[in-house]
């Protein structure tokens, strides 16, 4: 299955989404948050430096509930991407 390119704008917010949960992380370690949430260090440390730009929902809000973000909140400041 080939996948569609993504485009600029869908790069810069995963590239977001990945700064804001690195700020949410402080001084957690990465294999702590990864292990509360259920995933792989690895899987977050791509996440984080946005080369997987698009997690899945369900890593996402594992993600949320282990940092203690609200989906809302990760929507809305994810969807202000600057120009």
């Amino acid at each position: 299955m080939v996948r569609t390119p993504l485009t600029p704008e869908e790069r810069e917010r995963g590239e977001q989404l990945g700064r804001l949960l690195r700020a949410a992380r402080g001084e957690r370690s990465m294999t702590a948050v990864a292990a509360q949430a259920g995933i792989s260090a690895e899987t977050l440390r791509k996440i984080e430096t946005g080369r997987a730009p698009t997690p899945a929902f369900f890593t996402v809000a594992a993600l949320a509930a282990a940092l203690g973000l609200s989906m809302d909140e990760l929507v809305g400041r994810c969807a202000r991407v600057p120009a």
